[in-house]
């Protein structure tokens, strides 16, 4: 599955049940440049991540039902010891793609652009 943002494909892992998404990249010491986790979820809300056990900074970014961009969290920092701080979308949120911290900002991504998905499945409930 891809997803694609101002003509750039990003090959990403799928994480659409709820233990994929309550581990989602905790543990990783590394993610392959081009490559991210999109989260997708069944309904659209203020969704809320946060960074405990996650050892890479991130980029979060947040997309409504019609995927628009609603929220770009950049270079989010791992968190080394609790608590560890939340971050929530500004606005109802459908789906939230990971990237490594900086790929954001490297593909010039601002709040309002439009995702194409490619091959990635409908949330499973």
């Amino acid at each position: 599955p891809e997803v694609e943002l101002r003509a750039h494909r990003i090959d990403v892992e799928i994480a659409a049940d709820d233990a994929s998404r309550a581990h989602g990249l905790m543990d990783r010491t590394s993610m392959p440049t081009g490559h991210g986790m999109l989260f997708v979820f069944a309904d659209d809300a203020v969704r809320t991540f946060w960074m405990k056990d996650t050892l890479i900074p991130l980029d979060m970014l947040f997309f409504d039902a019609n995927r628009k961009l609603v929220t770009l969290l950049s270079d989010v920092p791992p968190c080394k010891a609790d608590p560890c701080p939340v971050y929530p979308s500004t606005q109802p949120a459908r789906y939230v793609l990971e990237l490594n911290a900086g790929a954001a900002a490297k593909l010039g991504l601002r709040e309002g652009d439009m995702a194409t998905f490619v091959n990635v499945p409908p949330a499973v409930h």
